[in-house]
């Protein structure tokens, strides 16, 4: 017998991490696979941020042409907004690597990042690739080039700018000279310890019409995407709106779109295609040695493919294998080998998958891991052996059960046991890092090399050895957890493995305003049995007390609450963090527990440091209760609550059916005015409330889409205008306006660690009965000053800001927290 190993590392890990369970195994899908292992062709597309993508055309590449297709955002959108949920920062960007994950399991692409941050807006490409660190991104996309190997690179954007953003034009800057650099033994020679360099046939830009911007041309290279595809039973355009559904946080829901669809090309670098994208590259067998016997192969097997009976390609498909194995292209040999071995078992009839019995194990922890196994045809398939790839270690056998021939349409079960070893924390958040990029450089050092562009971490996997036709063949199947939910039925998630027991501190901030303590509690839970200490690491001008406090005998899944009390030792203004340290079984972590679940990808956990901000600020507050009406997400009720504010989110009924005068201010969540339809109704009661005597602040807007005509009670127009740099210099213009000296007295040194930005989505054309209170803007553009506005209507007042203060209050921006608080207090609202 003969024994093939179907995987190197990096091609099990740039296609199975994506997986949930076994590949798709129907009559559509094995045509398809026909199809791609008869090709032998690759191109790349590079853009910045989730959503960037063009899935119209991934789709085309991936399942009309069979190329093997790959994205690479250069960031995974941390600094967006997000329409479906409060999660901001590393939390949203993780939930946009999974949305992307998701869509490529549409549209059949793969998926790559770089460690470039999404830190906001960005006006230029000097602004973005100095904040990146331009040359280690430059790496991580040679890096890409000359792993995945793309014949063909195409770029969303072009280099001139007219992508708008600085990250998408810095996106096609680093493509261009990564095009040359991959090819450039002498740039970064430390890769080439694992990669050979390699050379592109053309780098392309994928022109485009948006909006008023419109970049193609009758004479530039054209491809129509809009084909339908029989055997999926879509168009390219069909499948290409599911995929980008998926970006829901983006709220990019699309339409299907059937009918032809052109999309245009401009040749950036090497050689200009005439009549097809991979003119001059060889994309069958014969590109390989010895290849076109295998090419001939393939087509006798697909003209005697039985549809009645795919089971009587096995042995052809088998003796194929041994040929593949043999051609001297290591590239494609082994992503042959992997589609092809993959295309034996469905056609044999062969399912099986991998998960544990649990869905969290502890470090150090046995993790037992079960694998079904069903063969639902007559071809005989005998088990030799299951085992484990760790890692950690190099390839070995960790256990083994039930070994043996498989009876036909009967469920067999193996086993196999390893133990937890290190907590899955995604591996970009493993190390402090800055706000240009995720530090990801130790992986060089540690072994985990492949991983660095990779969109989550390595999976252990289960990889089971077949005897098929006389054949040994070996698949891996990535471990996950499976469980039945009630309503949505089968679902997977991944392993969850932790430390023994996490540290979660219940407020990010803790706002002090004097000398008076204030009681800090964390929430504890343990994953296994465990006993030992929890502390507060000692702060320069604070009190701790206790000291530390001692628990013992807990067991899984144990939760409890303790609490210390903190107290500012002088009245000085400052800022510091406070960390948590939790000694476990006699091992010290410092880390929470996050959960993060939506229905349209996998559940996310990770293990945030377990720290928070003491903030002693000068803040004197006037007014109580205060009425919330939620927008698309953000976590400003929970930053008032810090400051004694009395919150209350407001539903439709209490706003149309109540007194809303018990309320100080009324304010709206970011962007409520683009996501809540029911205002159209509500205005009315809002502006009567103003009018009547009280006080509404709106938050920024996005200019497209919103529910009303007009926000305030007098005319202004919200514009896609802002100012990126937070630390960009503030004109007073209207210094005796009461939000800048009630309660408050708001200086310049209130402007001081803003982050990512001053503000977003701007007004103009202000009515005169407005007040214009500040002036700014970002260095060499003209002032705005549209960032707040003030109105007296009636009796009341009206307040509209752009200013990002959904940032910098959960920030503990202690600036910010003085203005916003002016903006709640209306004179004659004293507590």
């Amino acid at each position: 017998m003969k024994r093939i190993n179907l995987f190197t590392v990096f091609l099990f890990l740039s296609t199975m991490t994506i997986a949930q369970t076994a590949p798709p195994a129907d009559l559509g899908s094995i045509q398809q696979n026909f199809k791609k292992l008869n090709t032998l062709g690759s191109v790349l597309y590079v853009a910045a941020h989730p959503d960037d993508e063009n899935t119209r055309l991934l789709a085309y590449l991936a399942q009309e042409k069979h190329y093997r297709t790959g994205y690479l955002s250069l960031t995974r959108g941390d600094g967006g907004q997000n329409l479906i949920g409060n999660e901001q920062s590393e939390l949203l960007g993780l939930i946009r690597t999974q949305e992307l994950l998701a869509a490529r399991k549409i549209d059949g692409a793969e998926q790559f990042f770089t460690r470039a941050n999404d830190f906001g807006f960005s006006k230029g490409p000097e602004e973005t690739l100095k904040i990146w660190d331009k040359e280690k991104v430059l790496g991580d996309v040679v890096w890409v080039i000359r792993k995945f190997r793309p014949d063909v690179i195409i770029c969303r954007f072009p280099t001139t700018g007219e992508g708008g953003h600085g990250h998408h034009t810095s996106s096609a800057i680093l493509a261009q000279e990564a095009f040359t650099a991959a090819a450039d033994p002498s740039r970064y020679p430390e890769q080439l310890k694992y990669v050979k360099p390699w050379q592109a046939k053309r780098l392309l830009w994928n022109t485009f019409s948006f909006g008023s911007v419109n970049t193609t041309a009758a004479d530039q290279f054209k491809i129509d995407v809009g084909t339908y595809n029989p055997t999926l039973g879509k168009s390219y355009g069909e499948i290409a709106a599911e995929s980008r559904s998926n970006h829901k946080t983006q709220g990019f829901g699309a339409a299907k779109q059937r009918g032809e669809a052109f999309e245009y090309f401009k040749t950036i670098l090497g050689e200009a295609p005439q009549n097809d994208l991979m003119e001059g590259v060889e994309t069958t067998w014969k590109r390989v040695k010895d290849g076109e016997s295998i090419g001939a192969s393939i087509g006798i097997i697909r003209k005697n493919f039985d549809i009645e009976a795919p089971e009587k390609s096995v042995p052809a498909l088998v003796t194929l294998l041994s040929k593949v194995e043999k051609t001297s292209d290591v590239y494609w040999r082994e992503q042959k080998i992997k589609e092809l071995s993959e295309l034996i078992a469905a056609c044999a009839g062969l399912w099986f998958e991998s998960y544990s019995t649990e869905p969290t194990y502890a470090i150090g922890d046995s993790i037992s891991v079960n694998t079904q196994v069903i063969v639902r045809s007559a071809v005989p398939v005998k088990i030799i052996r299951t085992s484990l790839l760790n890692y950690d270690s190099d390839y070995a056998p960790v256990a083994y059960a039930n070994p043996g021939n498989i009876s036909r349409n009967v469920l067999k079960f193996l086993n196999v046991k390893f133990k937890a070893d290190e907590i899955t924390q995604p591996y970009w958040l493993k190390f402090p890092h800055g706000i240009g990029s995720y530090n990801t450089g130790f992986l060089d050092e540690t072994g985990f090399v492949e991983q660095k562009t990779l969109p989550q971490n390595l999976q252990e996997t289960v990889y089971t050895d077949f005897n098929i036709s006389n054949q040994v063949i070996e698949i891996g199947r990535p471990i996950n957890y499976k469980f039945t939910d009630p309503v949505r039925g089968e679902v997977y998630q991944p392993l969850e493995i932790t430390p023994p027991v996490t540290a979660n501190i219940v407020n990010q901030d803790y706002i002090f305003n004097a000398r008076q303590p204030q009681t800090v509690q964390v929430k504890l839970k343990s994953f296994t049995q465990a006993s030992g200490d929890i502390s507060i690491k000692p702060i320069a001008g604070w009190k701790i007390s206790p000291e530390k406090i001692d628990f013992d005998g807990k067991t899984k899944n144990d939760e409890w609450t303790v609490a210390f009390t903190v107290t500012p030792t002088d009245n000085k203004p400052k800022t510091s963090q406070l960390e948590v340290v939790t000694t476990a079984n006699g091992k010290l972590f410092s880390v929470g527990l996050r959960r993060i679940r939506y229905d349209h990808i996998p559940a996310i956990t990770l293990f945030p440091p377990s720290v928070a901000k003491l903030v002693n600020i000068d803040l004197k507050t006037a007014g109580k209760k205060i009425g919330y009406i939620a927008g698309a997400g953000d976590l400003m009720p929970e930053a008032l609550r810090q400051v004694g504010y009395d919150v209350h989110m407001l539903s439709e009924s209490e706003i149309m059916n109540t007194d809303l005068s018990v309320y100080d201010a009324i304010i709206t969540g970011v962007r409520a005015y683009n996501v809540n339809e029911r205002l159209t109704y509500e205005q009315p009661k809002l502006m009567d409330y103003v009018k009547n005597g009280g006080n509404l602040v709106v938050q920024y807007n996005n200019n497209a889409g919103l529910v009303v005509k007009q926000i305030g009670p007098y005319p202004f127009r919200v514009v896609n205008q802002r100012v990126t740099d937070e630390d960009a210099a503030i004109t007073i213009l209207d210094q005796q306006n009461p939000v800048l000296n009630y309660p408050n007295k708001i200086t310049q040194d209130d402007f001081k660690s803003w982050i990512q930005e001053r503000g977003l989505y701007y007004v103009s054309d202000i009515d005169p009965q407005y007040k214009a209170v500040f002036q700014m803007n970002d260095k060499g553009e003209a002032p705005l000053n549209g960032a707040l506005i003030t109105g007296d209507y009636g009796k009341g007042r009206f307040v509209y800001t752009s200013l990002a203060f959904f940032r910098e209050l959960p920030a503990g921006v202690p600036g910010a927290y003085r203005l916003f608080v002016n903006l709640l207090s209306k004179p004659g609202n004293a507590l």
